[in-house]
């Protein structure tokens, strides 16, 4: 598998740096990322999807979309749900929102902010109909293991923002990842559910590791309708 951390790939970020920053130079594409990049307003970030979208509607939420495949691709298909992409590095981040913008979507919002930070924090309960999780950074060395983003807490936090019935999709390409995140979503009171993880082959990382062999572990996690925790 191909190293991760803060040295992987090195020299592709730095290419990929130089050409977001000659996207977000153009001041076109600028004006278009920002039109579906959400900002803050005054002193206080919160997320309010019906203001974000200026409707209600079941929201789905993307965690590290990287440069949209996917969550593009969904939006469309589902014309009457909202779609929050979610980026923290702020090159992929203004990459993903031209993109994103120049779907011509409108329910389709970028968001740049640490995962952790939005499901812990800025989500009021029961008030998400999906997240999808896909390909999480393993942080494979043992000095690193406190940035995954994965841990007991996180997985709390999704079971409390998302709607009862609603699913938690998740996939990773590292096998002891996938043995350590699908026990921690059960034990905060997920369970399996049957439905196919639908971005586990449609990001931009998962049609690399389909087209050159590799496993995918996915699975999809529901919140029960009554719960020891409801």
């Amino acid at each position: 598998m191909a190293k991760r951390g803060p040295d992987r790939y090195r020299h592709p970020f730095m290419a990929r740096l130089r050409k977001a920053a000659r996207i977000w130079g153009n001041p076109k594409a600028r004006e278009i990322g920002e039109r579906v990049l959400f900002a803050p307003e005054g002193d206080v970030f919160t997320i309010d999807p019906p203001a974000m979208f200026g409707r209600r509607a079941p929201v789905e939420i993307e965690i590290g979309a990287g440069k949209g495949e996917f969550i593009i691709e969904r939006a469309a298909e589902f014309p009457d749900r909202n779609f929050i992409a979610v980026e923290l590095s702020a090159t992929i981040t203004r990459v993903l929102a031209v993109r994103c913008g120049r779907a011509g979507l409108d329910n389709l919002r970028v968001v740049r902010m640490d995962a952790r930070t939005l499901v812990n924090l800025m989500l009021p309960d029961a008030s998400v109909s999906a997240f999808h999780i896909y390909y999480p950074d393993p942080w494979p060395k043992e000095r690193h293991i406190k940035h995954r983003l994965f841990t007991p807490p996180l997985a709390a936090s999704l079971f409390r923002t998302v709607e009862p019935g609603a699913i938690a999709y998740v996939a990773t390409d590292v096998r002891d990842y996938a043995g350590e995140i699908f026990p921690m979503m059960l034990a905060a009171g997920f369970i399996r559910a049957v439905e196919a993880a639908p971005g586990a082959e449609r990001t931009g990382f998962a049609r690399k590791y389909v087209a050159a062999g590799k496993p995918v572990f996915s699975a999809s996690f529901r919140r029960p309708h009554e719960s020891k925790n409801s």
